[in-house]
């Protein structure tokens, strides 16, 4: 036990209320607090200043308004990594999805031995937590895999940032093949940032586990001056490879995040290329949960900028 650090993290509790609010929210003693109230309380926790839902202005600001205002139906059924695949079949197409394996409602239904040598394990209702990424069957330790995703069919993923369309996804588990490109050790995330229907910006976000690098382009593919989405504790990475050329399915990606976000005052529209070939991601409504940062921070308010608010608000 690392006493000192413990000392610290306690003197930490008592002295900063921000650190104190981030704690308790995550140990869950906010739960029953208005959406509107927690995101108030969290945005000035970690943005470090108030958030005006009256006049809001940053692309941060807006996105908290949005939780709270842009309620359609159609939205939980897009977060949902499972439902969204029915989704994406009827607008793009069925041959943009990563293949599906399986889909259960409990670890023990998993029947491991009929899984292929490399798979991908998720859940459909949150980001991360339970995931497992197997590259080689044999070594898998099958009782961790099975803890870690009852950890994440858990997580009320609706709580840590009140991104509401999460809160009735019905949870699963999903597996997907596991993709492989022939030219790149890591597949790349090209991540297209729409405002009601156009794509303006597509950020790409290479090396995840080694040296992540996170780039902007606009759609003529020219590297723009500013990076994020980043959380505040965590830095961007230095450009130590070369900035990615343009893809060869970009035009197809352009195309497909246009028709998926039609209508959307925001919305983030996820692909990745693999052999050549466009594959759906993910639809993202809140990049970091609208407490991110961008470098240099003007862009906070350019962002904001081009997201029209909807005149009328839906409690």
């Amino acid at each position: 036990m690392n006493i000192k650090k413990y000392a610290r993290a306690i003197g930490k509790y008592l002295s900063d209320s921000n650190y104190r609010f981030l704690m308790n929210a995550g140990l869950g003693k906010y739960n029953n607090l208005s959406d509107k109230k927690y995101l108030e309380r969290k945005f000035e926790c970690c943005m470090g200043k108030s958030l005006d839902f009256e006049h809001p202005q940053t692309f941060n600001e807006k996105l908290q308004w949005l939780k709270l205002y842009d309620r359609k139906s159609e939205y939980t059924v897009m977060v949902d990594k499972y439902k969204v695949r029915e989704y994406i079949k009827n607008k793009i197409g069925e041959e943009y999805l990563i293949p599906l394996i399986g889909v259960w409602d409990d670890p023990d239904d998993i029947d491991f031995d009929a899984l292929p040598d490399k798979f991908v394990l998720k859940c459909n209702h949150n980001s991360g937590l339970g995931m497992c990424i197997c590259k080689d069957k044999s070594n898998l330790d099958i009782k961790k895999v099975k803890n870690e995703l009852r950890r994440g069919l858990a997580q009320d993923y609706y709580l840590t940032g009140r991104e509401w369309p999460y809160k009735n996804v019905p949870r699963r588990i999903i597996a997907e093949k596991y993709m492989e490109d022939a030219t790149v050790k890591e597949l790349r995330d090209y991540k297209f940032f729409c405002f009601n229907g156009v794509p303006m910006y597509c950020q790409v976000i290479s090396d995840r586990t080694s040296n992540e690098t996170i780039d902007f382009f606009d759609m003529d593919w020219k590297h723009q001056s500013f990076t994020g989405l980043a959380l505040p504790e965590k830095p961007f990475s230095n450009h130590s490879i070369p900035i990615p050329i343009l893809p060869i399915s970009f035009d197809k990606m352009k195309e497909s995040a246009e028709i998926l976000s039609k209508n959307i005052p925001f919305v983030r529209v996820d692909f990745y290329e693999i052999n050549g070939k466009m594959y759906f991601g993910e639809l993202t409504f809140y990049p970091a949960a609208g407490f991110g940062v961008f470098s240099p921070d003007e862009w906070n308010y350019k962002l904001g900028n081009m997201i029209k608010l909807p005149d009328v608000r839906e409690k």
